[in-house]
């Protein structure tokens, strides 16, 4: 073996993990492990980032995509906290990631050195934390043995973030060992005995109901979903911001089970008499903020399939619990014999229903008393459909947080995973800013159109990132929709306090001569019948594009206007 600084080795061992691109801010505290990026630029890239936040998202982006888990590297203090709202996306996503922290020098430690913060705590791993593993290295011989670790916790049960915290003088040490293999993460199989006793459930059931979702998923898995459903007759919903689980352009698919799902989906979820979670939580969102399903013992019978056996029984008691991979889990169940053809089951009819309750709750429909004629007053509806007609197959949709993000989630359909890839990254964890990196992430990593829908106020929490895609060769197509508030914020106001605006106004810059001066592309529509021709601009443009939409306040969610909503909370109280 040759000797070669610990620095070095990390880059070395991040590779020989299969580990294609790093996602950071580079810092003084670990110049030893950039100068091994610059050593080993032909197996692993190093993509500078503008802010830890946007690196950290991006690394989350890459973990979703790929299931190996996504790197992001940061220097200690302000840049590790920085990261922190990325690695909490992670560990609420159970996304795989490894984040790398450079650290003050051991001689230092303790003494509350520039920058220095005790990651284990502010971290710390649990159930309610941010990191499935915080690990230090001080003795660079056992480099690969932390970095292996680090994947294999990432990647292993429910997947989700590790930490590795990197002492400074350690980096400069010199080693002579070598990196371990790649860790593949373990499969966990259905046992014969379960697979019966949910087949018996079935069996007795009358009205089932599928939610699928969460991570692991592969095409593999999502090929043998479908055929499970198909042997069943079962609907299936996909659970919050997994709408790529199952094809939504599928006679079975009955709904996005996300926040506000339509009051026929709901009702249909309260009314089935056996829930079939298979990778999903259920958290708060995918609940409806645990009422569709009660905690901690659902009125359905409950089935639930989680990779991670520390999940079954956390919230929810399951009258049946699975812990099984989902790439066992899904083709075990399509191995799942039905009682004769599936259209004569009992409840066929009842699947049907559900998928033309979906059907019925895209059609596009106005907003009650909005005037279409008013300045800003698009059709929100038409947006999508355009983009529906016109992105490949494969894009990669994103958003953050925020009212903008329910026109995707209510009007696209994704094909999604069963068609070979995943599509959708969005945050379970709610987190702003997040689609912007995300996608440009995903530009930069897979070389997929990477299209964003982003709110004034979500676009600016990262906006900076437009400087690492033209840096890097990303590109990103973004609609922003711009209201001048926070328009979420504003929406709970007027529910809650109505007339009574605080905190969410918003003034913006000119957000077409911003993107220009990154160098992206940018015009602005304010009419529906505008947007195709933008739209096929930006997907001809060798650089990234942003279109802005100015959107009147009173667009405010897919269902009511902002006065409709306003009117409503004034009723309630009993102001006329």
């Amino acid at each position: 073996m040759t000797r070669q600084l610990a620095g070095h080795l990390i880059a070395e061992c991040l590779a020989a993990q299969g580990t294609t691109h790093v996602y950071g801010v580079p810092g003084e505290s670990y110049l030893a492990v950039l100068d091994g990026f610059h050593r080993y630029a032909d197996r692993i890239r190093f993509v500078t980032c503008r802010q830890e936040g946007g690196a950290a998202f991006m690394a989350d982006a890459h973990g979703k995509l790929t299931g190996r888990p996504g790197v992001c590297f940061v220097t200690r203090g302000p840049g590790a906290t920085n990261a922190a709202i990325g690695l909490h996306t992670a560990f609420q996503d159970s996304t795989p990631m490894v984040l790398l922290v450079g650290d003050v020098g051991s001689d230092f430690r303790d003494r509350e050195a520039f920058q220095e913060v005790d990651f284990a705590a502010f971290f710390g791993p649990s159930t309610k934390g941010m990191a499935k593993r915080v690990e230090r290295i001080d003795d660079a011989r056992r480099i690969p043995e932390y970095i292996a670790r680090a994947y294999a916790t990432a990647m292993q049960g429910r997947p989700g973030p590790a930490v590795l915290v990197l002492p400074e003088d350690m980096l400069a040490q010199e080693v002579d060992v070598p990196p371990l293999p790649a860790v593949q993460p373990v499969t966990i199989e259905i046992g014969p005995q379960r697979l019966q006793d949910l087949r018996e459930l079935l069996l007795k059931a009358e009205r089932p109901f599928v939610i699928a979702g969460g991570g692991g998923w592969t095409p593999r898995a999502a090929q043998a979903l479908e055929r499970f459903a198909e042997n069943w007759m079962l609907p299936v919903g996909n659970a919050f911001r997994f709408q790529d689980t199952f094809d939504n352009h599928h006679p079975l698919y009955a709904g996005d089970v996300g926040i506000a799902p339509s009051a026929q989906l709901a009702q249909r979820i309260r009314d089935s008499d056996l829930v079939i979670a298979i990778g999903p939580r259920l958290g708060e969102m995918t609940t409806s903020g645990y009422t569709l399903l009660e905690a901690p013992r659902t009125r359905q019978k409950l089935v639930h399939i989680h990779v991670g056996a520390e999940e079954l029984g956390r919230v929810y008691f399951p009258d049946l619990a699975i812990n099984a991979s989902m790439d066992a889990a899904a083709p075990a169940l399509a191995t799942l014999a039905a009682p004769g053809v599936a259209e004569t089951l009992p409840w066929a009819a009842w699947a049907a229903a559900a998928h033309a309750d979906y059907l019925a709750a895209i059609a596009p429909q106005p907003l009650p008393g909005l005037d279409m004629g008013a300045p800003g007053a698009v059709d929100m509806p038409a947006i999508i459909a355009t983009l529906q007609k016109h992105l490949p197959a494969d894009a990669v949709l994103t958003n953050g947080a925020g009212n903008f993000a329910s026109w995707l989630h209510r009007y696209y359909r994704y094909h999604g995973w069963s068609k070979g890839f995943k599509t959708q990254l969005a945050p379970t964890s709610g987190a702003m800013g997040y689609g912007v990196p995300a996608a440009i992430g995903a530009s930069i990593a897979t070389g997929r159109t990477a299209f964003t829908i982003a709110g004034d106020g979500d676009f600016l929490m990262n906006a900076q990132e437009l400087a690492t895609a033209v840096q890097h060769g990303g590109k990103s197509i973004i609609v922003l929709l711009n209201n001048g508030m926070y328009g979420t914020i504003r929406m709970h106001q007027e529910r809650q306090y109505p007339t009574r605006v605080s905190g969410t106004a918003l003034r913006n810059p000119d957000f077409c001569a911003y993107a220009r001066a990154f160098g992206y592309q940018a015009e602005q529509v304010t009419r529906a019948a505008d947007f195709e021709a933008a739209l096929l601009r930006a997907l001809a443009a060798d650089t990234g594009t942003l279109i802005e939409i100015p959107l009147s306040p009173e667009v405010i969610t897919t269902r009511s206007t902002l006065t409709g909503i306003r009117s409503a909370a004034l009723q309630r109280i009993g102001v006329r």
